[in-house]
Order: structure tokens, then sequence, then C-alpha cells
């Protein structure tokens, strides 16, 4: 069974067989944008839910179905539904859920694209994000209204590596009966399945280490399938949809009842918003996938190597690396990591920006430019650029500040790595 095999075993095989018609035991493109009906009322029984099958690869594909069983299958959750890129997957699920005049809780220490999704763009649609502090869960349970329709945090936030108790903020969640939805991208399947600690919604960008080498862009959303949809509360889920047959998909689904959230995600926003994945995409994070575990092992081995050498390094005002004893966040990430703690590692430079822009440009193995979670180093300077569109205030309340400098450390020898490390700074 499926559900026995270790996490290394499924990221290779959940959701294939060898193709029956050609014995190909590699996984295929399916490049078509859709697909023959056997003939009208095959058709009409697709359309209307009666039975399940391929429409057009806007919806599903066979090849996106395969990525979408095996992500589901490592998170440990129920069913997932593969999209455009990481941003997609976050908008996609607020709009699942909210509704104009509806809200929710978000930790303040986000991404920069979804800090100024939740903080500019919601609020166009009637629907309000409370931004607070997630070092002390108990901010959310404060924050929650009647108007609260959810709980968003990042397991390591981005980029200050502040990482989030999952169970303290799940339990806030469940007592409220609102779900609990963690952008675990930072963090991986392999390192922390946040399912087993509360989480109701899972959501990665495939862009970054699952992917793995900064090939395409895609995110994927996962549903645990326990969150109960039935409270009155979550109108898009208990009021007759009339863009759909007039269903109820928290009652009128069967079987699939427990997946009422994918089951929506796929036939509202992703079928008539288009955020949808390419199957070439889908394709090579399948590739990556298959050596997430290896790949996740080498780069927490490096980054905790690099984060030690920076930690008394005489041009470094200070370091965060969740696995250093004495970083604030190691208590709380010791108690969900076990494999490592990621591949992330920012620090102060002495000397603030203008000496930081001499370092970056100094290195020669470090790949300067925006992403995170390739095969090879990556730095950037988040303050003046992913994170640029923040001001100054809302920066430093996120706890990014100017001289903050990003690795995403990467696979290579760390030998290397140091080296081209300890080059640049000795040019500055």
């Amino acid at each position: 069974m499926i559900e026995d095999y270790k996490i290394e075993t499924q990221c290779v095989h959940v959701g294939h067989k060898p193709d029956s018609a050609t014995n190909s035991r590699a996984v295929p493109i399916h490049r078509t944008s859709s697909f023959v009906f056997n003939d009208t009322e095959h058709a009409a029984n697709l359309f209307s839910l009666k039975e399940f099958g391929n429409i057009y690869t806007r919806v599903m594909n066979p090849t996106h179905d395969i990525l979408e069983q095996r992500m589901a299958a490592v998170e440990g959750g129920a069913a997932a539904l593969a999209v455009a890129s990481g941003t997609a997957a976050v908008f996609n699920t607020i709009v699942n859920i909210c509704s104009q005049g509806e809200e929710i809780i978000s930790a303040n220490n986000l991404y920069g694209g979804s800090y100024t999704m939740f903080d500019s763009i919601l609020p166009q649609f009637g629907i309000k994000v409370k931004l607070v502090d997630p070092r002390d869960s108990n901010n959310f349970d404060v924050a929650v209204s009647e108007k609260t329709r959810a709980i968003f945090v990042e397991t390591i936030g981005n980029p200050v590596l502040e990482f989030t108790d999952i169970s303290a903020v799940a339990k806030i969640a469940q007592k409220h009966n609102i779900p609990l939805i963690v952008d675990g991208t930072f963090t991986t399947p392999f390192l922390l399945k946040t399912i087993d600690f509360g989480a109701d919604i899972v959501i990665n960008s495939l862009t970054k280490w699952i992917g793995g080498h900064g090939t395409g862009l895609g995110g994927i959303v996962v549903d645990a399938g326990k969150f109960n949809w039935q409270d009155p509360k979550f109108k898009l889920f208990n009021e007759p949809d009339p863009s759909y047959h007039d269903i109820r998909y928290a009652h009128d689904l069967g079987d699939l009842n427990p997946v009422a959230f994918i089951m929506r995600l796929r036939l509202v926003p992703l079928r008539n918003l288009g955020a949808c994945i390419s199957p070439d995409n889908a394709w090579m994070f399948l590739q990556g996938l298959e050596t997430l575990p290896l790949r996740m092992e080498r780069h927490s081995e490096n980054a905790f190597a690099v984060a030690n050498h920076l930690k008394d390094h005489s041009k470094v005002d200070w370091v965060r690396y969740p696995g250093l004893n004495d970083d604030p966040a190691c208590p709380v990430a010791n108690k969900y990591l076990t494999k490592g703690f990621g591949g992330m590692v920012v620090f102060g430079i002495k000397g603030g920006y203008e000496t930081g822009k001499k370092f970056v440009n100094s290195l020669n193995l470090f790949s300067h430019l925006a992403n995170v979670g390739d095969a090879k180093s990556l730095v950037l300077h988040p303050s003046s650029t992913s994170h640029s569109q923040l001001s100054e205030e809302q920066q430093l309340s996120s706890g990014l500040t100017p001289d903050l400098v990003r690795l995403s450390v990467g696979i290579e020898h760390i030998d290397d790595i140091i080296s081209d490390l300890e080059h640049a700074f000795a040019l500055i």
C-alpha cells in the first residue's frame, strides 16, 4: 500500500505505473489542450460530475494527475491540485474560502509577494487580512472575529527565517473551527509534514526545492481532507453554486465530500480564472520530486555548515538559521524538524547594504537572482528586491533589515561554497 511506503519511495513511485500501451517506464508528458469524449452521454456525464475524467488541460491532465497524487501522498493529504505558481496557489486558496466582507488572519513574516497580495490586493475584492506577529501564537487567537475564515502561516518565514509553532496555531484554528493554511515551501514535505501537526491545507511553491533546478514555475495545494466545511459560515461550500448546477460542495459530492475544498478549487477558481500549470512544468516537477529527499539532506547539511562559518565571522553582525542552538527560532524548530533545518541562511553584513552590494557582486559561485531552492547556490538582498514593494516600516515590522543578505545554499561541495563566500568577504 502507498501509505506504507517511506517518503523516499513515495517521491519516486506514487501515481504512476509503466504505460500499458507502450511499456514505457517514464512518466509521459501529455501535451494536449483537450480530450476526446466517447460519445455525447460521456461528455454530459463529465460536465455534470456523474463520472470523472479528462475534459480540458486547464482543469486537469494525466501528467498533472500524477504530480497531484504524488504530492498528496508525500504530504499525508487526501487530494491535491497543481497550479501555475506558488503565488497562484495562495490566491486561489484564499478566494476559494472567502467572500466579500470576510477575512483571514496571517503571520506578518511573509514572502514579499504574499505580503503585497494580503495587504493591497485582496482588500480590493473586499477580503480583509489581519497581519500578526507569529512568534506569539496567542496573537492569532486575539485577532479572530466572527468574519474570520482561515489562518495563514509559513513554516519558515521568508526571509527572516522565524519558525512558526504549527501545533499551537492549529489548536487556535480548531478552537474557532476555521482551517489552518500552511505554506510549507521552505521546509518541503521531506523535512516537515505539517498535516501531521494540524494543517488543513498545505501550499508549496513547486518552483523551489521540489522542482529543485530553477527550470519551471508551479505551485500546489494539498487538502488534508479533515476539515468540516459544512459549518454554515463557509457560504461558498454550503450555498448552491449557480455557476455549476447549484451544487453545494460540502454536501453534494458523495464520497468526495471530505475533499470538498480541492473539488471546489478545481471547479471554480482554476476552471474559471485559469491559473493552470503546463504539462511540461508538471513533468519537470515530477523529475525533481524523485530526488527531493537526497537534495534536502545536502541543502540542510551545507546550510548548517555555512551558518556556523558565518556565526563568528569578523565581517558579519548577525546570522539567522533555525538549526543554530542560539538562534531565536531553534527551540520551536527543534520540536518539528528531525531531518535538517533547510537550505536558507540569512545574515547581516557589517557596513550595511552599500558594503553588501560589493559582497554580492564579488561572488562567483553564488548566482545573484530572485529565487530560492535551486541546486545551485543563490544570493539576494531582499529589502531592495523581493520585498522592495513593502514600506520601510512594513519591512522592519516583519524583521527585515536593510543589511540582510539572503543565501539559498545549494548542493555544491561545501568547501567551494565557503571559499566563494570568503573570496567576496576579502574584497569588502
